[in-house]
């Protein structure tokens, strides 16, 4: 698919078919985060694939609005070390180009906030994180059983040139 086309057509997916996301796959989403822009080059991050069924239910469990991990194919926890300076951009960037790699493939996904979030040290200890790492996303990933339409702001309402007030590209 086509990567503008996959950024325009992105919605948040929190119904998923009961289809196990192939090994490899999981592996290139994981490969494409990888490779998303950090500050100083610093690579912050650990990536944790959760396949196992009775993980993913002790996450949904857990964090706060993501009980719809339960279903997904996989959950993948970003976690940065806590000392590298850029750290939440990193891995938000790092989620952003999982998400996008996911489009491709047909996958939907789901982002949940989990950094600093009153689920999140529970989560940590859960997956084994060490005391330098923290979390900063969980992304639902899996085959969609939803279609969603959800409205977006018009461009013109968020698009501004050269200043806050600038209405047109000659402002």
């Amino acid at each position: 698919m086509d990567t503008i086309a996959v950024i325009k057509a992105r919605r948040s997916i929190r119904r998923y078919r009961s289809v196990a996301v192939p090994n490899a796959v999981l592996t290139d989403l994981i490969d494409c985060a990888r490779l998303a822009p950090t500050g100083y080059n610093s690579q912050p991050w650990v990536f944790i694939v959760v396949t196992d069924p009775a993980v993913r239910g002790q996450i949904a469990d857990i964090a706060r609005y993501g009980g719809f991990i339960r279903q997904a194919g996989a959950c993948i926890a970003v976690f940065a070390r806590s000392d590298a300076e850029t750290y939440v951009e990193d891995s938000c960037a790092a989620t952003e180009n999982i998400i996008i790699a996911a489009g491709a493939y047909g996958l939907g996904t789901c982002w949940v906030n989990a950094y600093r979030k009153s689920h999140s040290q529970a989560i940590e200890k859960l997956l084994g994180a060490p005391a330098d790492y923290e979390l900063v996303t969980l992304l639902a990933v899996g085959y969609p059983d939803e279609e969603k339409k959800t409205a977006k702001k018009p461009l013109t309402d968020v698009l501004r040139w050269n200043h806050f007030n600038g209405t047109d590209a000659n402002a």
